[in-house]
C-alpha cells in the first residue's frame, strides 16, 4: 500500500520535469562527405563548417546546459538537404542554424553575410542559393525526393515566391544578432542580412538562418578561417547572438492578456526615461483566433493617444507583464497586415509583424 503511494508521489513530482520541453537548437554543418562544398587553396568548406559547428555546440553546452543541442552531422559524412530539415522537424527544433563558407570568382570578395528564407532581391542572391541547393543533385533520385525541383533552373524558384514563412520575423531577429556581432565585435566586413531561396530553410518548421562565415576563395580570409583562435572567436560571437535572441524571445512563455480597446488617454505626463522595445509572438485566451499585427512600440506606462511616439496611429494594446505593447493593422490575414508594413517602417523603422491569439 505505502509502496504504491511512494511510487505515485514520485511520478507526480516528476511530471513538471517531463511536461517542460527543453529548448532545442539544431546546428547544421553544411556539406560533408562526398560533398566538399567550396574549395580553397589548402582547405575545404565542409571541414571549416564542421569545426565551427562543433565549437558552437561545445560553448552552448557550457553556457546554456539546459539547451538541447542537436547536430545534423558531427563527422565528415554526406547528409541530404531534405534530411537536414527532417532532423530539425523530428526534434521539434526551436531554432535551426546552418553554417557555410562562401566562395566567389573575385578573389578579393570578403566578409560575412547571414541569410533568412525569402525572395526579396532574389535575382541578386540567386547564385548563392543555386550553389548551396545544388548539393541535392548528388543524391540518388533527387528529382523524386525534391518533387521535380531543379536547383539550376530559375523557373523552379517561382515556388519560393508563393511560400508563406510564419517564422520570418524571428529568423530575422536572430540573423540580425549574428551579423551585428561579427561586424561590430569581430570587425568583419559586412555583407548584410539577406533573403534567399534555400531549400533547407524552406523545409524547417522553426526560425531558421543560414550563415556564411567568410570567403574561402579569398587567401587572407581562408587563413583566418583556418585558425583555431578564429573558430573560437566566431563560435563565441554566435553563442552571444543566441543568448541575446533567446532573451528577447522569452516573452513567448508569458501568459499575456490582450486588450481590444484603443489606448486610453493619459492625462499624466510620460516619464522621459520610458523605454521603447520590440516584442515577439504572444499568446492568449480560450478558443483563440490567430491575428497578425504590426507592433510599433512598448512602454511601462500608458501613453496618451497624442503621444509623439505613436505618431498619430490608432493602436490597440497588449499587456505583457509590466509592459504595454502598442500595435496596429491587426488582421487574421497575414498578407493584409504585411502590405502595411513598408509604409509603417517609414514611421517606425524597428516595427515588425507579431502574431497573437485572442
Amino acid at each position: 500500500m505505502y509502496k504504491r503511494i511512494y511510487i505515485l508521489l514520485a511520478v507526480l513530482l516528476c511530471l513538471p520535469m517531463w511536461a517542460e520541453k527543453p529548448y532545442t537548437l539544431v546546428l547544421d554543418a553544411g556539406h560533408g562527405g562526398k560533398d566538399a562544398g567550396a574549395v580553397g587553396r589548402f582547405s575545404q568548406e565542409k571541414d571549416l563548417n564542421l569545426k565551427l559547428v562543433l565549437k558552437i555546440g561545445e560553448q552552448i553546452n557550457e553556457r546554456y546546459p539546459d539547451v538541447n543541442v542537436v547536430y545534423t552531422r558531427s563527422t565528415d559524412v554526406f547528409i541530404p538537404l531534405q534530411t537536414r530539415a527532417d532532423i530539425a522537424n523530428k526534434n521539434n527544433a526551436d531554432l535551426f542554424l546552418s553554417i557555410h563558407t562562401n566562395a566567389a570568382e573575385n578573389k578579393t570578395a570578403c566578409g560575412v553575410e547571414t541569410f533568412i528564407l525569402g525572395t526579396d532581391k532574389m535575382e541578386k542572391n540567386l547564385d548563392v542559393a543555386m550553389r548551396e541547393n545544388a548539393v541535392m543533385m548528388l543524391e540518388a533520385d533527387y528529382k523524386t525526393t525534391y518533387k521535380g525541383f531543379n536547383p539550376n533552373s530559375i523557373d523552379s524558384y517561382i515556388m519560393f515566391e508563393l511560400m508563406q514563412n510564419s517564422y520570418m520575423d524571428q529568423s530575422l531577429q536572430f540573423a540580425s544578432q549574428v551579423q551585428q556581432r561579427f561586424v561590430n565585435h569581430l570587425n568583419r566586413d559586412d555583407r548584410g542580412v539577406r533573403q534567399a531561396a534555400f531549400w533547407v530553410l524552406l523545409k524547417t518548421a522553426c526560425p531558421s538562418v543560414l550563415f556564411e562565415m567568410g570567403f574561402i576563395s579569398n587567401p587572407e580570409e581562408e587563413r583566418f578561417l583556418n585558425r583555431d583562435a578564429s573558430i573560437a572567436q566566431m563560435a563565441n560571437a554566435i553563442v552571444n547572438a543566441f543568448g541575446a535572441y533567446t532573451h528577447k524571445q522569452a516573452v513567448r512563455k508569458e501568459n499575456l492578456s490582450v486588450d481590444t480597446v484603443p489606448a486610453t488617454p493619459n492625462t499624466q505626463s510620460t516619464p522621459k526615461d520610458t523605454t521603447i522595445v520590440q516584442s515577439s509572438i504572444v499568446q492568449s485566451s480560450i478558443e483563440p483566433m490567430t491575428y497578425y499585427a504590426i507592433q510599433i512600440c512598448a512602454s511601462k506606462t500608458p501613453l496618451d493617444l497624442n503621444d509623439a511616439r505613436l505618431k498619430g496611429q490608432q493602436c490597440d494594446t497588449i499587456h505583457a507583464g509590466e509592459w504595454i505593447k502598442y500595435y496596429t493593422a491587426a488582421s487574421t490575414d497575414r498578407t493584409k497586415t504585411a502590405e502595411q508594413l513598408p509604409e509603417l517602417k517609414n514611421l517606425f523603422p524597428d516595427c515588425w509583424i507579431i502574431t497573437f491569439k485572442k
